[in-house]
């Protein structure tokens, strides 16, 4: 969650890599999280080798179509596959060199859009994966229930004495994940003038453990969060209506991201292709075309992996077993 520094624009959740997820990203990734503009498969060079390279990001909802689609491809299709956790935008540079041959999860980066897709065209578009993101602030259902009025962001200063806790000082606490998110909350608290300090948890688990502990102990809490999030089935929480999104608001902010002052869009999640890799039209490249499902089967992947404790091939697994009747259609024609 959610994971530019023109955020309005990108929605990019530049998650940490941390505790939670830590384990999991071992197990997806055989090269750890590295600069894949210096890297490539270690099956790239193998003669004959049916093998693809696919870029895994930090948070667990892009993790969990990387599982799915991993499984598939070694199991249903007999490729070798090599999974990479690289930052976002090295990732686009790695996929424009063909250092891995896919993205499956992006959130919007207009500016390596237009120069990978547009205007070079090292990239293509792969289409929407299926879910749609969004970002935004949150407080759990049972503080709204109790005060409705806490969801409309003109009343978060009435409020923001009972958020205060050590970190924010005599400011309420708006809680975000990871310092290198890249989000527009600091911009938002300025413009919006709201009385609250933005603490950091460090990481998307940490984050995660956090809301639980509140939620645990029915206190209350603001947050930045994202959907789609397994973590919502555990613990419901209610979106604060910030100003509504515009265009004009994006413009403005894409010029100087400090200015910005409205809710974050609602945006359709996409998948990127190296071109070579796109128009080579193997097996692999057609089956990552045809990928595409919604946010209740990527949530269950997630809350397999972040918390039943399942490894990420073990949770792929799972639900290809589960769910035959979904992935079938991802499968190319046999010709």
């Amino acid at each position: 969650m959610p994971r530019t520094s023109k955020r309005t624009r990108t929605l990019v959740r530049a998650l940490a890599a941390t505790a939670a997820t830590g384990a999991l990203v071992a197990s997806l990734s055989s090269c750890g999280k590295a600069d894949m503009t210096k890297q490539a498969s270690p099956f790239a060079a193998a003669a004959g080798s049916k093998s693809v390279t696919l870029s895994v990001q930090t948070w667990v909802g892009a993790q969990a179509n990387v599982a799915v689609a991993k499984y598939l491809l070694e199991h249903e299709l007999d490729y070798h596959v090599d999974t990479v956790q690289v930052d976002e935008i090295p990732a686009w540079d790695a996929l424009s060199q063909g250092r891995v041959d896919a993205i499956l999860e992006d959130w919007g980066h207009p500016d390596q859009e237009k120069r990978y897709v547009q205007d070079k065209k090292t990239i293509t578009a792969g289409g929407p994966n299926g879910v749609t993101g969004h970002i935004g602030w949150w407080v759990p259902k049972y503080w709204a229930d109790a005060h409705p009025d806490v969801t409309d962001w003109k009343n978060l200063n009435k409020y923001a004495s009972q958020l205060r806790t050590s970190e924010s000082g005599n400011k309420g606490q708006l809680m975000d994940g990871s310092p290198s998110y890249v989000t527009n909350d600091k911009a938002l608290v300025k413009n919006l003038k709201l009385n609250y300090q933005i603490v950091f948890a460090g990481s998307e688990a940490a984050q995660i453990t956090q809301i639980q502990q509140f939620a645990k102990q029915k206190k209350p809490f603001l947050t930045y969060w994202y959907e789609p999030q397994w973590l919502f089935n555990q613990v419901p929480m209610v979106e604060v209506k910030l100003p509504k999104y515009t265009d004009a608001c994006a413009a403005k902010g894409a010029k100087d991201p400090d200015s910005i002052d409205c809710a974050y869009p609602t945006t359709s999640l996409q998948k990127y292709f190296n071109t070579d890799f796109a128009k080579g039209n193997s097996t692999a490249a057609q089956f990552l075309k045809n990928f595409r499902w919604d946010k209740k089967d990527q949530n269950e992947v997630s809350e397999l992996i972040a918390s039943k404790g399942l490894s990420a091939d073990e949770a792929g697994k799972q639900w290809v077993q589960e769910h035959p009747d979904v992935w079938k259609q991802w499968l190319p024609k046999k010709k």
